[in-house]
Parts: C-alpha cells; structure tokens; sequence
C-alpha cells in the first residue's frame, strides 16, 4: 500500500532499483517488480520508501508496502494511480528498465512478532492495504503460527479486486505454501459502490456478525483470534473499536498484542 506522511528513520542512503515489470489492473491501480537491493533485508508486511526525482531536482518520496514475500529475488508493489500526486501521478507512467529510487530501510507495523501467540489471524484490507497482506501469506511462516487466516479485502468496485483474486489462485499454485493455503487460508473479497455478492463495509459485517457467518466460522475470541488492519482512516478507526471491544490489546514489536494496525499513512 502506498503511503504519505510516513514517519520513516532518518537515514538518507538509498538506492536505484530497476523496474523488471508493470501490470495496470484498471485506470486506477497498477503493481510493478523491482530487482531487489542486496542490501535489503526485510520482513513481510513491512514497507520501504520509493521515489522518482521531482521538478527540483529533489527525488520525491512515498512509503509503499512491499507486496512480495521476504525471502523473493524481487520486490512487488501496489499503487493507486493519482494524477495530480506528486509521485503516482509520474509512477504510474514507468515501465521495465526503468530506476526507482529506493531507500533499503524497511519498517513497519504489520509483523508476526508485533502479535501474541493464537491460533486464528484475520487480515483485514481496504484498497491496497492488501499489499503487506499480499506478502504475509506467501510467507511459509504465517502458515507455522496459524491453524486459520482469514483474509478480507474491500473496494468499492470488482476491478480493484482483481490484484487480490490474481493472488489468492497463483498462491494455490505456489509450491512453497499452496498446499497450507489450500487448508488454512479463507479469502473473503467485498465491494461497497457495486452490487456483489458480498455488498458492504468489512466492518459492519464483522460487528452483525455476517462475515462468520458466511466463513462458517465462531465470532471474534480474544483467546485465540489476532488481527492485522490496513486501510483507510475510517476502517483503522472502526477496527480498532472492535478489536477493543472483543477484549484485544493493541501489539507493537516491543510489546506483542492481539491486533496491530498501519498507521503510517493516509489512503
């Protein structure tokens, strides 16, 4: 997910990283693969800063969440197209063998270790939220910590679930953690602006209690259910309300929880 007013470590050493691909999912979105650094060592879910040079000379820079599992020779990115932004407005214009600059710093929130031991994880996504998600649950990791992972991604039309669902069948496929996804993870996609089959804000859904319902699954334990968010404002705000009132602690690396959330952005 792409990020503004990041709060990000100081450090200026950054890099050139080539662009090996681009995919436009509709005139609102699009990822691309860089060749990954040998200096960057990340984990997933984490995110990294990115930048194009501006009108000054200056490079302008953005976070974005790293899409693509740790242990990947590449990394993967998911943008929204902003034509007026400072940066997406000229990203979304790059195309393979193209230099990106990137700062080899990684952060985050949204961590295996920011989270207390359970046995259920909900992942919960607005838009390209799903980018940090996209990398957790092609990490063999997730898989060892949970015996359930229920993934939900919400947009406003079915085009911006397109990346997702892409992701949800190459996972099935993947011979690393196909066979544990296949068991264990849940994908649960929702629109909000067009008629679906599962019409509505994530939210609500979770608060009437109709996502586990249609999950075939018990509601909300703060024995054993952890939850990742990254999303829009509202969704943040509205999450962290229910993880509260479910009896959850907020996490943080120092201090493990049952729920973490993003919040080094503005969707």
């Amino acid at each position: 997910m792409n990020k503004a007013n990041a709060d990000f470590p100081a450090s200026k050493s950054v890099d050139l990283a080539r662009v090996s691909s681009v995919t436009h999912w509709s005139d609102r979105l699009f990822s691309f693969r860089l060749e990954r650094p040998k200096n960057l060592r990340f984990k997933s879910g984490e995110f990294v800063m990115l930048g194009l040079p501006g009108g000054d000379g200056k490079p302008v820079m953005r976070a974005f969440s790293i899409a693509s599992p740790s242990w990947d020779d590449e990394l993967e990115f998911y943008s929204i197209k902003v034509d007026d932004g400072p940066l997406t407005s000229k990203l979304q214009h790059i195309k393979p063998g193209d230099q990106i600059i990137l700062r080899p710093k990684a952060v985050g929130s949204l961590v295996l270790d920011a989270l207390l031991p359970g046995k259920r994880l909900f992942l919960i996504a607005t838009g390209t939220g799903v980018a940090p998600f996209a990398s957790l649950i092609r990490d063999p990791e997730i898989y060892e910590k949970y015996d359930r992972i229920i993934l939900t991604h919400t947009t406003w039309r079915h085009s911006g679930l397109a990346y997702s669902q892409r992701m949800i069948r190459q996972i099935l496929r993947d011979p690393l953690v196909g066979d544990d996804a296949a068991k264990k993870l849940l994908y649960f996609p929702t629109t909000t602006r067009e008629d679906s089959p599962n019409k509505g804000r994530i939210t609500q859904m979770i608060a009437s209690g109709t996502l586990f319902d249609a999950l075939d699954q018990p509601p909300l334990d703060a024995a054993h259910d952890r939850i990742m968010i990254c999303g829009s404002m509202g969704l943040n705000t509205d999450m962290r309300t229910i993880a509260v009132n479910a009896g959850l602690s907020e996490g943080s690396r120092s201090t493990p929880g049952g729920f973490v959330i993003e919040k080094a952005f503005v969707e």
